[in-house]
Parts: C-alpha cells; structure tokens; sequence
C-alpha cells in the first residue's frame, strides 16, 4: 500500500534547496526530492507551488485499515493497591508514571483505562499485564462503540503481557509481523487512547532496540519517540507495513506524560507468551541457574578476550543446570546455539525464550580458549518467592528475587542459612531492603531455601517480619504482603 504524502513549505524549501539542494534534502531524509513545477497526484496548486518536495509518510490507510481491530479497556479494582504500586520500578522511577492508570489511592471501587488489540476474530485481545491486573471487572469497547465484558485468560508480569476474551465472533483483527525485522530509523504508528481518548493516532521513529530497562530481563524493549501517554498501556505499534511490532508498555517520564522516550514489548516476545497463556494459562521459561554480569573493556582484557563482549558467569547456583554442565564462575558465555552473545542482556532474553528440559550448546572462553558445554535448561521460578497459582510479577508477593547461600558466602557472612536478595520491587524496596541483603528468617522461622521463605510468605497475613542482615548489622524489617 501507498502510505505517502507531500508537504511542503516555500519559504523552508527555498533556503533549504539553495543551501543544500535537492539531492543531499533527499539523502538526509532517505526520501524522494524534487523541484517541481507541476503538483502531484493528491496536492491542491497551492500546496506545490515551488520548492523543494519532501514525501513523508501517510498513516491513514493503515490507520482505516487496523484501527477497527484496536480496543479500548476499562477496568475496576477493588482497591487502589494495584494503581498505587503498579509500577514495577518503585514510585520515585521516571518508570513509574506510566503504570500510573488509575486515580491517586481512594476509599472504594477505582477505575482506570488502557489499550490492547484483537488477535484472533472470535475476541481473543492482547493487551498489558498491568492494565487487567487486579482488575474486579473489565470491559472492552470496539471502535464502533460496541461493549464486552472481557475476561482474563492469562497474565505473565514477567513480560507484562495479558491475553483477555470476549464473548463476540468475526471481529477484525490485526496482522502480526516479525519484530526481529525492525530497523532503527523505521517510521512506526500507535493506536491506542491516551488519557482515555479512544482510536488516537501518534507516529514516530525506532529509537534503538533491545533496551534493557530495571526489573525486567526478560523483555529486549523497542524504544521509539512515539508520543505514548497513560492509557496507550497495552495498544499496538504498527510499522509502515501495517504489521503489529510491539505492544506500547512504558515511558520515561518525570512529569507523568510523554517526553520522548517510549517502550514497547516486541512482538515475537508477545507472541510467545500469548500462546502459552492460551493454551496452558501460564508461561514456561528455561533458566540456566547463574548470575551474570557485563564484560567491559577492562575485564576483556584480563580474560584474553579478543572483543569486549559475552555474559561473564559471576556465581552458579548450588545443583543448577549450570552447574551440572560444568560451567563456573569466571567462564564468559560468548554463545548459544552458535548465536554470538554480544552483551550479557542477551543472554536471559535467550534462555528465557527456551522451554525448561531443552538442550542448548554454550560457547564459553576459558583460561583463553574457546571451549564448548551441553546444557539442560531447567524451569525458571525456583528462585521466585510468589504465590501459589498466582500470576504475580517478578519477586511475588514480596517484590524479592532470591537464592540460596553457599557454605563459602554463609562462612564469609558469618551466617548458618539464609538467601542473598538477588532482585527486589514492590513491598520489598518500598521497606527499605537492597540487593545483596541476607533474608535470615521470616516470622521468627530460619530461612535457608527460597521454598522456605515463600512457605512462611504464604502463612502471613499482612506482613512478614523479615530478619535483614546487612554487612555486620541485623535488623527486623516489616514488609506487607500482597
């Protein structure tokens, strides 16, 4: 399809073309240019007279075409817990306002608004997992104003995605296309309703790809400078094809509206997850069992590495995958399956993808050489303290990411037990516990395992008092409990 359209200014074109000319205009913004004398196809005589052409894109057949198969969601919670710590980055995060739908925390039912699009024609709509979390009642308006209650198939707030039904049949649906395709520079579209206005159109550019933001390591974001707003949450990102790219999930904002940095799940990830959820109601992810961190220059050096590049494996866990491998600390994980891991994000993105029991190859660089290890993936979330059958997101119930203590860490730590905090959000940060902190007990019970801290999480009511031993100090610290 033709998504073109010529404009034109003749005081800017004629200092443009005498400054530059037409041919180096055309180079710089990868578009036709010409002096034209006679007005193309479309423009009035006004609009073309003189100067130099600029073609840009035209969304409006696409936007006619996809528009049909974009919803708008309005949801009702109970209570205004899941608006007030909606965002996984904790209140204070430039990350946070977008997760920010709903009114500030009130007595009663409280009420909030996002996006998401039709996959399927029998009602099947992908939308994000923090827009229907929590949700008492959720119903889905049409762009020709038709409403359906919808209800949640699945939701994974690993990667933020939900699937949700409604009870309609031969619905218009969008068409799915291959993020891995997307090129920075690209002209993108949104659709969703920002601020609760419905079927709003916002065009921009791909800003980069596989953006890596806090407390979310499995999802290798798109980021553009799409203008999004609250309630695009969960709307669809088109690329000049009219296929969907990517699912419109966060911002960067300090002012709670857009200002420039915009971040969407890519599709293929989406799809992913859409179709366990639809088929199983949950997500299964490989996980390797190890801690990971970024090779810089510096360390590239020490290892004899010819590039600064791969995952440096900083600690495996006790009885993983890894670990039965033969994999140890010190060793850089340079590829899987034969494909090169360029940064150490890619590799979680990558496990993450595969299902628990699969086989991968790992290119590791040891004492200076290359050296090859088979692998069997286990499940990921035997670190996860989360409820029981719950979708909770990252850290469950508590915002807490943890492992188990090695006798060398317990013996360095002067401890007998406990979990090191690997990642932490929610309840967690908001009570003040960091990274690298030891969980000792919870309720006055010696915690040594995550399955032990998620048993005395799942019997607490409220709270749970956990002791925190940081550096040489020990300290009880009260976190609620979702």
């Amino acid at each position: 399809m033709t998504m073109r359209n010529v404009i034109r200014n003749p005081l800017i074109a004629a200092a443009l073309g005498a400054l530059i000319g037409a041919a180096p205009l055309a180079a710089l913004y990868g578009v036709r240019a010409a002096q034209a004398t006679t007005p193309p196809a479309g423009l009035t005589s006004s609009a073309a007279q003189g100067g130099v052409a600029v073609v840009l894109p035209d969304f409006s057949t696409l936007v006619k075409r996809y528009g049909p198969a974009v919803v708008s969601i309005r949801v009702i919670e109970k209570s205004p817990s899941a608006s007030a710590q909606g965002s996984p980055f904790g209140p204070n995060s430039p990350f946070a306002p977008f997760f920010h739908n709903f009114p500030a925390p009130q007595q009663g039912p409280i009420e909030g608004e996002g996006s998401g699009f039709i996959i399927r024609p029998n009602g099947v709509i992908l939308t994000n997992a923090h827009v229907v979390a929590g949700a008492t009642k959720i119903t889905v308006q049409l762009r020709d104003r038709r409403q359906f209650t919808g209800k949640v198939i699945g939701i994974d707030k690993v990667s933020d995605v939900a699937v949700v039904k409604i009870a309609a049949n031969d619905l218009p649906t969008v068409n799915i296309g291959n993020s891995n395709r997307l090129e920075v520079g690209q002209w993108v579209l949104a659709i969703g309703a920002p601020f609760g206005l419905k079927n709003s159109a916002t065009a921009g550019i791909v800003s980069a790809k596989g953006r890596m933001l806090p407390h979310s390591n499995y999802v290798p974001f798109i980021q553009t400078d799409v203008p999004i707003n609250p309630g695009n949450s969960g709307g669809p990102l088109f690329n000049m094809q009219g296929q969907v790219v990517g699912i419109n999930s966060q911002i960067y904002s300090r002012s709670g509206g857009y200002m420039g940095l915009s971040f969407s799940i890519p599709i293929n990830v989406a799809m992913h997850v859409a179709d366990q959820l639809i088929a199983t109601g949950h997500v299964r992810r490989g996980e390797l069992g190890i801690y990971i961190q970024p090779v810089d220059q510096g360390l590239a050096d020490s290892f004899g590495l010819p590039e600064p590049e791969g995952a440096l494996v900083s600690s495996v866990n006790p009885g993983s995958p890894a670990q039965a491998a033969g994999i140890q600390p010190g060793d850089v994980i340079i590829a899987l399956n034969g494909q090169k891991i360029e940064n150490s994000n890619d590799l979680p993105v990558r496990v993450a993808s595969l299902m628990p029991g699969s086989k991968v190859n790992l290119t590791i660089w040891r004492n200076h050489a290359e050296k090859h290890v088979i692998a069997t993936l286990g499940a990921m979330g035997n670190n996860l303290v989360a409820a029981a059958g719950s979708a909770a997101r990252p850290g469950g119930r508590l915002g807490l990411i943890v492992r188990a203590l090695t006798p060398d860490e317990q013996q360095q730590d002067n401890t007998h037990g406990g979990v090191i905090v690997q990642g932490v959000s929610g309840p967690a940060e908001d009570a003040g516990i960091e990274p690298g902190d030891i969980v000792l007990s919870a309720n006055g019970a010696p915690v040594s395992t995550p399955a032990q801290l998620a048993s005395a999480v799942a019997k607490s009511k409220g709270h749970v008092a956990l002791l925190i031993q940081r550096g040489d100090s020990r300290i009880f610290v009260p976190v609620g409990v979702q």
